[in-house]
């Protein structure tokens, strides 16, 4: 049986080699013949694709077939997973060389969210950034860029967050967060992301910083740009904090530094002395959180607090709690380590001008859109005056219907329908302490009245509109009457092209956007 199935394998393969090489070759290696290059694939083919082999391959095919009457060795038969390319119908072995090999970059789907809980799902490679899954959804939602998004981890079970850094790979992130845990990642806006250089000033009040070089009377903003960004100079932030022991629930005022090689405490009041500082915290491997609810969660002293978590673990255990006693003292310390963390990282320096007067940040283009922004708003203010759209496109004087110009606010991003103070309150800190942040809610004391929740100085603050009527007509004023507007769109118009009575102009509203 074994001869009749030999000779007869060896008669198609002769009849099928002389209309093709390829399949002498295959056959060949399928009937043992041959020594072992036999059975390894030809240059010239590849999978879904069968070309013309070169005159020299003709002969070497020609060769084997002159040694069909040589006594070699059976080789058992294996089964041919892609007869179609192979001239007998009996058995043939064909290589795993011959497919291309698979993309070794991996991907990953990870889910967003945003600010009002609609999530996005991503299928991202391996090796994606934070600031390139921000482009992709700025494209995917075609958004403004104005340097302000960001991406953030949510981590509700310790009730705490933080600001993903551009640079930082999200996949690494995720890897840290254990498999029971409903953390999330958030798309939102933070205006005070690289606020500190436009306004160093603003975020290191001078009795906190102590500089390493001796300064001849005031620092200028580019001197102290320079100091943090410097491997050398990098100044020495103290101050009190609350700090929470270890595996207790009191909390204990100490005095703290923060230094290039970690984050100290004094146990003896202020004293900077070596014998009394006591090492607290490196930024190696941990990062820096900001907690969402230090009073009722952790029994913190006051609602600003912040922790250090280990990258490797998540337990409250693991946290190093700390508390500050206003959010300016916060802000102070959670951007000096930020800025700490990111001159220590590798390839995460920002590139600075400081050949001006002012400095800036390279190809940031934040004044620039704030500029055009007033531009665009005075333009719009010049050409239609006191004129609005009316339901069907036709230009209607100011004086139509109070109901229509109480109700046109209502499609504005910055409008927030029937939000607490302390709804308002989380949604600017979220999107950041800066001069200008603001948004328009309605009073839950009032009804008929409207409050205006604003960032100044980091602190927030609330300023009532009130309806006022004059001969029929209902008018809205932050000032008691003296400016009046017919709606908010005009009220808020204003006071972002004037301070007036605000502490300073409106700059950047509070916006919950969709995914």
């Amino acid at each position: 049986m074994t001869t009749t199935l030999q000779d007869g394998q060896s008669a198609a393969g002769r009849a099928a080699a002389r209309d093709s090489p390829l399949a002498a070759q295959v056959c060949g290696a399928a009937q043992g013949r041959g020594d072992a290059h036999d059975l390894a694939p030809a240059p010239w083919l590849h999978a879904g694709a069968l070309l013309s082999p070169p005159d020299g391959t003709r002969s070497c095919a020609a060769d084997r077939r002159k040694k069909k009457d040589l006594d070699v060795p059976e080789m058992p038969s294996i089964p041919n997973p892609f007869p179609e390319l192979c001239c007998s119908p009996f058995t043939s072995v064909l290589s795993a060389d011959l497919f291309p090999k698979a993309n070794s970059r991996k991907k990953q789907v990870i889910k967003v969210y945003s600010e009002d809980e609609t999530s996005r799902a991503l299928d991202v490679p391996s090796d994606i950034t934070a600031r390139d899954v921000c482009q992709l959804l700025i494209l995917k939602n075609h958004y403004i860029d104005d340097h302000s998004w960001t991406l953030f981890e949510h981590l509700p079970h310790i009730g705490v967050e933080r600001t993903i850094e551009d640079h930082e790979l999200v996949i690494e992130v995720l890897s840290n967060w254990g498999i029971e845990e409903e953390n999330k990642l958030y798309f939102r806006k933070n205006y005070a992301k690289y606020e500190f250089f436009k306004n160093p000033m603003y975020f290191f009040p001078e009795h906190m910083v102590s500089f390493a070089t001796e300064t001849n009377g005031e620092i200028s903003p580019t001197q102290i740009l320079q100091m943090f960004l410097s491997s050398s100079t990098y100044p020495e932030i103290h101050g009190f904090l609350h700090a929470k022991e270890q595996g207790k629930k009191s909390w204990k005022k100490i005095y703290f530094f923060l230094r290039r090689s970690g984050l100290y405490f004094s146990t003896k009041g202020t004293s900077k002395e070596p014998r009394h500082l006591q090492f607290f915290s490196e930024f190696g491997n941990s990062d820096i959180y900001v907690s969402l609810a230090g009073k009722k969660k952790h029994g913190a002293p006051t609602n600003y607090g912040f922790c250090f978590k280990p990258n490797k673990a998540g337990g409250p255990r693991d946290l190093k709690m700390l508390c500050a006693e206003e959010e300016q003292s916060r802000t102070c310390w959670v951007t000096a380590i930020r800025l700490l963390k990111r001159s220590i990282s590798e390839n995460s320096l920002v590139a600075m001008d400081f050949s001006g007067q002012k400095s800036r940040v390279i190809e940031n283009p934040t004044e620039a859109l704030s500029v055009a922004v007033e531009e665009g708003l005075a333009w719009r203010v010049q050409k239609k005056g006191c004129l609005r759209l009316g339901t069907h496109g036709s230009p209607t004087a100011s004086s139509q219907s109070s109901a229509t110009n109480m109700a046109i606010h209502r499609s504005q991003p910055w409008f927030h329908h029937k939000i607490s103070r302390d709804e308002a309150q989380r949604l600017i800190i979220q999107q950041g302490l800066v001069d200008g942040v603001f948004l328009v809610r309605d009073s839950q004391s009032n009804p008929k009245t409207f409050v205006l929740s604003m960032s100044h100085g980091q602190k927030i603050k609330h300023f009532q509109i009130i309806p006022v009527e004059d001969d029929g007509e209902m008018f809205h004023t932050l000032d008691d009457g003296h400016t009046r507007f017919t709606d908010l769109i005009q009220l808020v118009e204003f006071y972002q092209l004037n301070k007036g009575v605000l502490p300073c102009k409106l700059k950047h509203y509070c916006a919950r956007i969709a995914l």
